[in-house]
């Protein structure tokens, strides 16, 4: 199979589909790899370094979409793109769809073979492909909260871990999944007094069993929720439905009861935001004040550390990629029950019910297309 590597053109999105390492695999395999010039530049990968480990490298996206079988982005297709896509060509990406109704309907039209990296799911449940973003986007949500905690940021002039003789910043993390594990960690190790709620008892009693004294893992409800936004320095939005669009768990009405200049970060912005006053926002232009409390939402956090980021993404994506390239898309869904999840958009039929529900379509299950 011919495979493309697309170069990202999100705003400030640094990240790269496949590193050189990647590439090699792939050929070895036996198959060809077009990488667009200049795509793993801002990860810290040459064109040189693609064309040692044996891609051919091509000057625009068009040339991509042209020529390859199965098209690997990092974030989602825009509109300069929706015209190249082809019939029966897969795209082999993160799509969050249920967020996006245009793109969706693009998809659809278009009559191609989308999978997603974030639904491609294990027996255990466990998410594979986004697992690595969710863990540097937990680390970086507290990294980016305790940043924008300070004055000249416009936050309280907090420091999460307070110093001696002085009481530390709270940290309220909703959901105790992959995120909120990794974000806990990172406030924890800094000192501060830290809150994971989740409703499952099971993921608590685990939560209790391996974080630290400073970490208190509790049952959410909406009575410990208001009581605890009262208290927060920072807020953590790590709250997932998979495929679906995220539950809006923190009001505007909440957000009066907050303290002034308090910060909250949305990592579940991609899926369309936990909070009701989130709306997306860029590395270049990361913030913004709703009743005074500030807003971090960039809907790429990970791009923001590309290097880190691409390699994770890479241990992770290349063999669902390999095992999709050596089997067409056909029998690597009969035969993988895991890749067989990430349909999402499948020769004009939605093939994810989260999707279909949150626009109003029909749901046709990927079964009766193969």
């Amino acid at each position: 199979m011919i495979i493309g590597i697309l170069k990202e053109i999100k705003t400030e999105e640094h990240r790269v589909a496949m590193t050189p390492a990647g590439v090699e695999v792939m050929q070895q395999n036996g198959h060809t790899v077009l990488v667009e010039k200049n795509a793993g530049r801002d990860s810290g990968f040459t064109n040189p370094s693609y064309d040692k480990a044996g891609a051919e490298i091509v000057n625009t996206p068009a040339e991509i979409y042209k020529r390859c079988g199965m098209v690997m982005h990092v974030k989602e297709p825009l509109p300069s793109e929706y015209e190249l896509i082809k019939k029966d060509q897969i795209i082999f990406t993160y799509l969050h769809l249920a967020a996006l109704e245009e793109l969706t309907k693009v998809l659809i039209k278009s009559g191609s073979i989308n999978i997603a990296y974030e639904t491609i799911q294990k027996a255990d449940g466990s998410l594979p492909l986004l697992t690595p973003m969710s863990e540097v986007a937990g680390r970086m949500a507290v990294q980016q909260g305790a940043k924008y905690l300070e004055m000249a940021q416009g936050g309280r002039g907090i420091l999460l871990g307070g110093v001696p003789g002085v009481s530390p910043g709270t940290v309220v993390i909703i959901g105790g999944g992959v995120v909120g594990i990794q974000a806990a960690k990172m406030a924890c190790g800094l000192g501060a007094k830290v809150y994971v709620l989740d409703t499952n008892i099971e993921r608590l009693r685990y939560l209790s069993d391996v974080m630290p004294r400073n970490c208190f893992p509790i049952m959410s409800d909406p009575a410990i929720l208001r009581e605890l936004l009262k208290k927060a320095d920072l807020v953590v939005g790590a709250v997932l439905i998979v495929g679906a669009q995220a539950p809006k768990i923190i009001t505007r009405d909440m957000l009066k009861t907050m303290k002034k200049g308090a910060v909250i970060v949305d990592v579940a912005i991609d899926q369309g935001g936990c909070f009701e006053t989130s709306r997306p926002t860029t590395h270049n232009d990361p913030i913004y004040d709703v009743d005074g409390i500030v807003h971090y939402c960039v809907a790429n956090m990970p791009g923001g550390v590309a290097k880190t980021s691409t390699m994770a993404l890479t241990n992770a994506t290349l063999p669902y990629a390999l095992e999709i390239a050596d089997k067409g898309w056909k029998k690597a869904f009969r035969e993988n029950p895991e890749i067989k999840l990430g349909a999402n958009v499948v020769k004009g039929k939605v093939t994810y019910k989260g999707v279909a529900d949150a626009f109003g379509l029909k749901y046709v299950p990927i079964d009766s297309l193969l």
